[in-house]
């Protein structure tokens, strides 16, 4: 039977010696790997709101220490509360965690990225509690670190993140949400949950309280694949097999403007947002295809 929590980091790791070797030699494997993207992405008002909460941002190193210690970094961030609280609170989100990893020389990509966000958090949970106008707010972050040829997603939310390999599309990550909780009990479909009143209720946020859980998957990356993180202005009225299409069809940027415009025909009831990555090529300093030997055992794969 397949594990569920298979590829997901629940806890932080002990940091041993033998751990920090470990990262430290991912981070050596990633010197000199130059991987080739496409990009695209695209934010709009929708159809219904006054004001975009929707944030995307990207953060690409030119210089090769750099990207071979933190990566590139890419998130969606899908803010909430009134009086444009929550455009404020996706700002601050994804410019404090862009800021807070890259100054974090740790190779250990996964508690950056718990940190990076953990202090996010709290920006803007004491931004909420000083301001009266800005009670309440908070928002979702999604990112991706490509670095070398490993790939980490970190999430808080709803907003998503979907890998398309070999033609085929899944969710990487798991909304936190009332309704994706309600099946995984079993107590609604995955047909009911979409059409439930409540599957905008999320139960996990930036902003809500002190402290909050950063979920973190872990992917090895292949010349072809597509990475889509996107908010649910987007994924609520687009369907995982359409995403699909679009991406194999049209580049990043023509299936990113094809996406939002059908969000919009279906009623752009929310802001909607994504990226596209697209990885082209994987090679070595030496202009040949990157050596693979060994990192599917840092993923528990054969």
């Amino acid at each position: 039977m397949e594990n569920p929590e298979e590829g997901r980091e629940i806890t932080a790791k002990i940091n041993s010696a033998e751990v920090i070797k470990e990262w430290e030699e991912r981070a050596d494997n990633a010197r000199g790997v130059q991987v080739v993207t496409l990009l695209g992405a695209k934010t709009d008002l929708g159809r219904v709101r006054e004001n975009n909460e929707d944030k995307f941002e990207f953060y690409q190193p030119d210089e090769e220490d750099t990207l071979a210690l933190k990566g590139s970094f890419y998130a969606v961030a899908d803010g909430m509360g009134g009086h444009a609280a929550g455009q404020i609170a996706s700002e601050l989100a994804l410019k404090t965690a862009i800021k807070a990893y890259y100054a974090d020389k740790s190779p250990i990509i996964e508690e950056s990225l718990r940190a990076a966000i953990q202090q996010a958090n709290a920006l803007i949970f004491d931004a909420s509690r000083a301001i009266t106008e800005r009670s309440g707010m908070g928002t979702t972050l999604t990112a991706l670190v490509i670095r070398g040829e490993e790939a980490f997603i970190a999430q808080v939310g709803d907003s998503r993140c979907y890998l398309l390999r070999g033609g085929k599309i899944r969710q990487v990550t798991e909304d936190h949400s009332w309704v994706q909780e309600q099946v995984r009990l079993g107590g609604l479909t995955e047909e009911e949950a979409m059409m439930s009143p409540f599957r905008n209720v999320i139960t996990r946020s930036l902003g809500n309280s002190p402290n909050v859980d950063v979920d973190i998957f872990t992917e090895q990356i292949k010349p072809g694949d597509q990475f889509l993180l996107c908010s649910d202005g987007l994924s609520g009225e687009v369907s995982a097999d359409e995403m699909a299409q679009a991406m194999r069809k049209g580049s990043p940027s023509q299936a990113a403007q094809e996406l939002v415009e059908l969000a919009l025909e279906r009623g752009g009831k929310d802001n909607a947002t994504l990226i596209i990555l697209a990885i082209k090529d994987i090679i070595n300093s030496e202009g040949r295809p990157a050596k693979r030997k060994g990192l599917g055992a840092l993923f528990g794969r054969g």
